[in-house]
């Protein structure tokens, strides 16, 4: 019996540098810290499954660089108790994120592609990684896989017996459909935010248009589940019908930082899937660890063991929202 799960995808490191202001052209401004952290779908989401979880096998499979970078965020994966047989260096950089983050207020991106470039289908051999599930990500952010590995990957995967499910990154184009629609047929679990689920189908993110998008992806071919995160309310969309469930009320000075709340809920999610739990538990478990995600400024330090995410949320309350 097949067991764990494979997180697949992008693996960075985060460069932060804290500065005192962001400059206009010509202009120069003050760096007065520089940080770094792994990140990326993979480690972001592998590393909050097993802290959540312990006795959770979980398998990283990306590529990173022969360099500093690419031992660091390995090493990360590591420490966090990931199996890392399935992360290959390669003869390019580590792919990296140039963070600028003003004191008190945006943060703005650089980001190079590096080896998570070169990251497809010929990385995968799923005799060899034998899990239960396979989560690949993110989309629009890989070449190869936004160029037909993709569909590659989770066709080999669901022949092998694997449950797939993938997620996206964010940006203002017209290629979610291109990329992400004939995919749709090879995924068992689409995990996305609300902005991505319009642009996929076209349909303007509204709260109140958020049943209609998820069950016109699910249309497209979804086999088993589309959850739809959004900061004020969860949604799925699956054979037992339209589910919902607000998120919980906060305050302000909680949110130490958004950095990795979506990656957050989407383990959360994946692993009430794994358990092969309802609809209403699995939007239940990924609201609590995004919760748990926020109470730290980078992507994955603020998540816990689920008994410490429950006792995290014991008191708060959820949001009152009827669709």
């Amino acid at each position: 019996m097949k067991t764990g799960i494979a997180v697949a995808g992008s693996i960075l490191v985060d460069k932060i540098n804290e500065i005192t202001a962001y400059p206009k052209a010509g202009e120069l401004t003050q760096i007065l810290s520089v940080s770094k952290a792994a990140g990326g779908l993979v480690p972001n989401v592998a590393i909050d499954l097993k802290k959540m979880e312990p006795t959770l096998t979980v398998k990283a499979v990306g590529c990173v660089g022969q360099d500093d970078d690419g031992a660091f965020a390995v090493s990360a994966l590591k420490d966090g108790g990931v199996e890392i047989e399935n992360v290959f260096e390669i003869a390019e950089r580590t792919s990296f994120t140039e963070v600028m983050s003003v004191i008190g207020g945006q943060r703005t991106f650089f980001t190079h592609a590096g080896a998570s470039a070169a990251f497809g289908a010929k990385h995968f051999d799923f005799e060899k990684l034998d899990v239960k599930m396979l989560h690949l990500g993110y989309f629009l952010l890989l070449d190869k896989v936004d160029n037909g590995d993709g569909i590659q990957i989770l066709r080999a995967a669901q022949a092998a017996g694997v449950k797939t499910s993938i997620d996206l990154v964010s940006e203002n184009s017209d290629r979610y459909q291109k990329v992400v629609l004939p995919c749709l047929p090879f995924v068992d679990n689409l995990i996305i935010n609300e902005v991505e689920a319009g642009a996929i189908v076209g349909i303007e993110p509204t709260r109140e248009n958020l049943r209609v998008i998820a069950e016109k992806l699910k249309a497209c071919g979804v086999k088993e589940r589309v959850i739809i995160h959004t900061p004020e309310l969860g949604v799925c969309v699956s054979e037992r019908g339209f589910t919902y469930l607000p998120s919980y009320q906060i305050e302000k000075d909680f949110i130490k930082g958004t950095t990795g709340a979506g990656d957050a809920f989407c383990a959360g999610a994946l692993l009430g899937i794994y358990r092969e739990q309802t609809d209403e538990q699995i939007l239940s478990l990924a609201s609590s660890a995004a919760i748990a995600a926020l109470s730290s400024a980078d992507a994955t330090s603020g998540m816990r063991s689920e008994k410490d995410i429950e006792l995290l949320c014991k008191d708060l309350k959820r949001r009152t929202i009827c669709l």
